[in-house]
């Protein structure tokens, strides 16, 4: 250290009145100046030869009364002297000392304080306290020392200061030796020990702390290693984050903001190393309150689902917020979607849907609690009732937290309504983690936490409000399209058939592509695919009106392309007839959905073996050949339904048996990446294999023309594979217009009847075909064709030239006809007219005897 450093620190540990350092004045009995130092020199300008044999008041005076004080400049910045009136006061300020008016050599007037140190005499007496009177020329001398005012306050304000260090500070203070053992420490670190400094003076830090670490990274992670580094080095270290348990507190893991640095005494020598530590515990649980939160937004509510959401909040609360945790959620909640119904704890019936431990011992502490009974919905859901008196069932009872020991209940509350339970537990044995404050305090919940937890809660309730919505909604959207789309198509004899629906709406799962298989009179099928513009719940509707429309047409046995027309006529209706005609927005929504629909309909008879169809804008279906071959029949395209302008003409084609009809949407075939002619070439290679199954055919036709089941527009696919009715199920006959023809008819069906096994039909069919030929022959025209086809019920076919169709009416009682087709719709299932180009067809249907088994 150079010898003006050395000045400079010698200095620094001495005041300005320190009188090796302070202007010093020796004066005899009559305040003669006898001696004079060269730091006088320096303060006022005047050399010892001038001033030695003056009298003191001729470079100090007192204070006057009043008049100006020395320019501001004189005093250091920000210092004041005391008084009212911002001048010093007379007498001595703080401390004993005097302030006096200084005048320097120059001229100008300085503040100076000085303080008097009487000299001793020769006969043991003392001088007075510095006045003049009664003082003579043998009076003893005095030895005053005088400093800047300025200078002198700086000086008390840095003792202030480090007497609040020591007795007042928040910021625990503590001096090691070059040993590292414990010298001094100020009140707050007394605080942190919980002794008195005596007690432990002399201990080591790690003898202080044992079992306490640095957790800052990058830094030695004991006590003893940071401060050897310090005293080493000399190089501070600041903001070093130590954990530990203190003496004070021996139940809970604090957390320290700790810098050290090296002390020097005014020579330069190495003394030891200086602590300050703060406790920053409550501020990094604050922060880690905070950063839960944060987490907890960012990991729940990632999926619209209930008990994906109770699991989450089970996830991210252990081991950061509790050792286990436990979610209950109402059973109506879980499984529909709907809110539970408020009344007593009783009432409610919660399934445990999310649970997380990291403790055994804190689960054991979670569960006062019964299990449900078995069989319940799912098992991976059981059913949990609390007892009465628990802190659930209060929790419950009350619609509020509840804190009991280590536990904490929080109900998950949405508006009015209860969804369910959280349960936080703590450990009863928390053990020291190796991460600053992992849980908080070890095993209870202090008032910050209870805030937490219902904040955690009340973020989990809106998340599992959104999923029980979401779940509701799409719950009742299945069962809209449920509804709309075929439940269950049942076995038919012209065809097999296989289908799959893609709805491309994944939130409501239901759009408005749609199919159907309406079985018709003649064991003949109706196959129909269709398309609504746009998606979800509006669209679905629309699809819904569309299919009941065609079925109710097709079962009035209309040709497709009559069918078509009657269907357009339907959505082209005038805007006074549309349904929600005086709501303007629902009016425009329908005429946006059902005008622009396409529809594609089909019949196919097993008997001829021939398929007749039309389509409205629809594209036309693949057929298969039994051979494999695929082809696109060049069928007519009519205009998109409600647009009108142009009639719908139908196409009829022969189907070998085992021929495959495949019906299908545009969004199977249509994508951004690939026009249409490119997705009818991947659907006809997917189908032209007539080896595999058409289960098999819509698997792969899904797999390969919508990879991952998503799709940009709804997706329907219906397959058919086309069969041919047994020659001897089928018998048919030509009969002339005549009355002969009445009796023949019935022998020849009597005669089919015994052929087949069906003699207990016989009495019935004969009455059905008695009335039937005789309406033909009297109300018809020639030649009848009868035939009777034995499926899975006994269909009977007359057919004429006439085109009127017969009513089922009530006879008077004077009335001499009428009452055969009342008899005839008695006796059978099903009876209804068919018309064809060359007439009509009146058939019906009856079913089979039921079976006995020995």
């Amino acid at each position: 250290m150079s010898a003006t450093r050395a000045a400079d620190a010698a200095d620094d540990f001495r005041g300005p009145l320190d009188i090796a350092r302070a202007a010093t004045v020796v004066l005899d009995g009559r305040d003669t100046v006898v001696g004079w130092s060269p730091a006088a020199t320096e303060l006022l300008g005047f050399g010892a030869h001038e001033a030695v044999g003056r009298p003191l008041s001729a470079f100090l005076s007192p204070l006057p009364a009043e008049g100006p004080l020395p320019a501001a400049s004189d005093r250091p910045v920000g210092t004041e002297p005391p008084g009212a009136s911002g001048r010093p006061g007379p007498g001595p300020p703080s401390g004993g000392n005097e302030i006096r008016l200084a005048r320097h050599r120059d001229g100008h007037e300085l503040l100076v304080a000085t303080t008097v140190c009487p000299l001793a005499s020769g006969t043991g007496g003392t001088g007075g306290n510095g006045g003049d009177g009664g003082r003579g020329a043998d009076s003893p001398g005095r030895v005053l020392v005088a400093a800047e005012l300025g200078a002198l306050r700086q000086w008390e304000s840095r003792l202030a200061l480090l007497q609040g260090l020591a007795t007042q500070s928040p910021v625990g203070l503590a001096i090691y030796d070059t040993d590292l053992r414990l010298t001094w420490s100020n009140t707050a670190y007394e605080r942190e020990i919980g002794k008195p400094l005596a007690e432990y003076r002399g201990m080591r830090a790690d003898e202080l702390y044992s079992g306490g670490t640095f957790v800052t990274p990058g830094y030695p992670k004991t006590l003893d290693a940071v401060m050897h580094h310090v005293i080493d080095t000399g190089e501070p270290i600041l903001d070093l984050h130590f954990q530990g348990i203190p003496p004070s507190d021996p139940g809970t893991e604090h957390l320290w903001s700790c810098s050290y640095y090296r002390l020097q005494d005014a020579n330069g020598h190495v003394f030891g190393v200086c602590e300050d530590a703060f406790d920053i515990s409550d501020r990094q649980r604050a922060q880690q309150r905070l950063a839960l939160l944060v987490e907890v937004g960012r990991r729940i509510g990632t999926v619209l689902d209930v008990v994906t959401t109770a699991e989450e909040i089970a996830e991210v609360t252990v081991p950061e917020f509790a050792a286990a945790v436990r979610v209950d959620i109402a059973r109506v909640t879980v499984m529909s979607g709907e809110l539970p119904a408020t009344g007593s704890s009783a009432a409610m019936d919660l399934l445990r849907v999310g649970e997380h431990s990291v403790d055994p011992a804190a689960a054991d502490a979670a569960e006062p609690l019964y299990p449900g009974a078995p069989g319940s919905p799912a098992d991976r859901y059981p059913p949990v009732t609390y007892p009465p008196g628990s802190p659930q069932d209060r929790s419950l009872a009350s619609g509020g937290l509840v804190l009991d020991d280590n536990v904490l209940v929080v109900p998950l509350r949405v508006g009015g309504s209860v969804l369910g339970l959280v349960t936080f537990v703590r450990s009863p044995h928390p053990e020291v983690s190796d991460r600053p404050l992992s849980r908080g305090p070890a095993n209870t919940f202090d008032n910050g936490e209870v805030a937490l937890a219902d904040e955690l809660a009340a973020r989990a309730a809106v998340c599992i409000d959104n999923a029980r919505r979401f779940t509701r909604e799409r719950s009742a959207s299945l069962a809209l399209q449920r509804q709309l789309l075929p439940h269950h198509v049942p076995p038919q004899s012209a065809v097999e058939i296989a289908y799959r629906y893609l709805p491309s709406d994944d939130v409501t799962g239901v759009g408005g592509d749609w199919f159907d298989v309406i079985p018709l009179s003649g064991t003949r099928v109706g196959l129909v695919v269709g398309d609504v513009v746009g998606h979800g719940l509006q669209a679905a509707a629309t699809m819904g009106r569309l299919r009941t429309s065609v079925r109710a047409f097709a079962q009035l046995d209309m040709a497709p392309d009559e069918l078509l027309t009657r269907l357009d006529d339907l959505v082209g209706q005038p805007l006074d007839e549309r349904p929600g005609a005086r709501d303007g927005a629902a009016s425009d929504a329908y005429d946006e959905l059902t005008t622009g629909a396409t529809c594609l309909y089909a019949v196919y008879d097993p008997v001829s073996r021939r398929c007749v169809m039309a389509r409205a804008g629809h594209l036309p279906p693949a057929v298969v050949h039994p051979d494999g071959r695929v082809t696109y029949p060049d069928l007519p395209a009519g205009p998109p339904l409600g647009l009108g302008g142009l009639p719908f003409e139908s196409m009829e084609i022969e189907l070998p048996v085992g021929s495959l009809l495949a019906l299908f949407t545009d969004g199977l075939v249509e994508a951004r990446d690939h026009d249409i002619d490119q997705g009818l070439d991947a659907l006809g290679r997917v189908l032209g294999d007539p080896a595999a199954s058409l289960e098999e055919l819509c698997d792969r036709a899904v797999s390969e023309l919508v990879p991952d089941a998503t799709t940009a527009d709804d997706t329907a696919l219906l397959l058919a594979r086309t069969r041919q009715l047994d020659e001897g199920r089928v018998a048919e006959w030509e009969l002339p217009a005549e009355a002969v023809a009445v009796g023949r008819a019935r022998e020849l069906a009597t005669r089919q009847l015994g052929v087949w096994g069906l003699e207990e039909l016989s009495f019935a069919t004969e009455l059905v075909v008695s009335e039937l030929v005789t309406n033909a022959v009297r109300y018809g025209g020639g030649p009848l064709r009868l035939r009777l086809i034995r499926d899975r019920t006994l269909l009977c076919e007359v057919a004429d030239t006439g085109h009127t169709s017969p009513h089922l009416r009530h006879s008077a009682e004077d009335d001499e006809g009428g009452r055969g087709l009342f008899i005839v719709a008695q006796l059978v299932q099903r009876w209804g007219t068919r018309y064809t180009p060359a007439g009509k067809t009146i058939w019906t249907e009856q079913a089979f005897p039921p079976v006995e088994f020995g």
